[in-house]
């Protein structure tokens, strides 16, 4: 979407995004759309970037001009004591005085300003790709919790099945009576665990509404997107992570009050033009003056000013340090598990699957002959079961772990 829409045509298109999301399924990229223009923490770092933006406006500009008005050598004792026009020394004056800061000061103030813009902007990217990210892991996490209700509706189908069968191998004698009982206790437990499925997918919805609303009441639309990871690039792109990209934009503040602080060693000067009205019989006269700062004290003043700024741009590279370890630490970890998941998921899917499958399958054909009691072929169903809400959870380790990833070090700031 355009950044560069006017104030009205935003709210009239967001009020279309939002009635078109009510009204359709949610899909994966109409979350993360939803979840940036209805974000408040968002909102909150635009607000911060405007605020950076008008503070930047008169940063290196001068100080206001001062209006001064007065009265020069007033007699206070002897006859012409009170009166303004007897003395020839004797003036009313009228005048305006400028403080003009040093140019270096008022760059580096400029400097300042321009920096704090560029912090705003990082820290609204790590909220960006944070909100971007959250509701990705929320709308997957409804989307696999559905992916297993559909595999509990899968199951009943199932059930019936085999309860058909049981009454079967009843009819013909080749099963007892009390076997009927069975198939409807296994649809009791299916339903209990299907109830602490529907309570956590409430759950997710209530998380996924936290980013888009309402629309999260919605059904999902469509498969999850699975970008393709290469975890050399990934590494390469480390030092691009948000996180860390701030302190750039706040080292180049740091080192703009540095300057500002050693621009305080040289002299601010200052202007001061008057106009000054004498008695009648005496000529008015004008004067100019010009005022210049003495910084003679810079050991006790100045320097230690400037000293602070310095340790301030050393915590903030010492921050950096550490962070970038940390985050290096946890891209590694994210990639392991990354890796171990894929292999765990390739060996479910194309063996352990398959092998419990035929397993159940050979049970259910010996127990149609007689050959096998049902309680074999329940615990063998049962294993089935597991192994195949296993292979979703893994799925949805893998999705979120792919998004942290992504998130973080994949997607490129628009």
């Amino acid at each position: 979407m355009s950044h560069h829409w006017s104030h009205c045509a935003l709210p009239l298109a967001l009020g279309m995004l939002l009635g078109v999301a009510h009204a359709t399924p949610l899909s994966f990229t109409t979350a993360l759309e939803l979840a940036e223009h209805q974000s408040p923490n968002l909102a909150a770092n635009t607000a911060q970037i405007n605020a950076a933006q008008s503070s930047a406006i008169p940063a290196g500009a001068l100080p206001d001009p001062k209006l001064f008005i007065g009265i020069d050598n007033l007699p206070v004792t002897g006859e012409d004591r009170g009166h303004l026009n007897r003395d020839f020394m004797t003036m009313q004056k009228i005048g305006i005085m400028q403080e003009i800061p040093n140019a270096d000061k008022r760059k580096a103030r400029e400097a300042v300003a321009s920096a704090s813009i560029d912090v705003a902007s990082a820290q609204r990217q790590i909220t960006r790709l944070q909100v971007r990210r959250d509701t990705a892991i929320a709308w997957l996490n409804v989307y696999y919790i559905e992916r297993k209700f559909a595999l509990f509706d899968a199951l009943d189908q199932e059930n019936k099945i085999l309860n058909d069968a049981v009454k079967a191998q009843i009819a013909g004698g080749r099963s007892p009576v009390v076997d009927a009982v069975m198939p409807r206790q296994e649809a009791a437990q299916l339903a209990d665990r299907r109830d602490d499925l529907a309570s956590d997918l409430a759950k997710a919805r209530a998380m996924l509404r936290r980013f888009v609303g309402m629309a999260a009441n919605e059904p999902l639309a469509g498969e999850p997107p699975v970008p393709l990871l290469d975890a050399e690039h990934l590494r390469q792109q480390l030092h691009q992570h948000p996180e860390l990209q701030v302190f750039v934009a706040q080292t180049r503040k740091a080192e703009a009050e540095v300057h500002e602080a050693d621009a305080m060693k040289q002299s601010d000067w200052g202007v001061e033009l008057a106009y000054q009205k004498r008695a009648p019989q005496y000529s008015d006269m004008i004067s100019v003056q010009f005022t210049f700062d003495l910084p003679i004290a810079t050991a006790r003043r100045q320097d230690p000013l400037i000293a602070a700024r310095q340790q301030e741009l050393s915590r903030i590279e010492a921050d950096r340090e550490a962070m970038l370890r940390d985050h290096a630490n946890q891209l590694e970890n994210d990639l392991a598990d990354y890796v171990t998941l894929r292999r765990q998921l390739e060996r479910a899917e194309q063996t352990a699957l398959p092998l419990v499958q035929q397993k159940v399958d050979l049970q259910m054909a010996s127990y149609k002959a007689g050959k096998s009691d049902l309680t074999s072929l329940l615990a063998a169903r049962r294993e089935l079961i597991d192994q195949r809400l296993k292979i979703i959870e893994w799925q949805a380790r893998h999705a979120v772990i792919v998004a942290q990833l992504h998130f973080a070090y994949g997607e490129t700031a628009p």
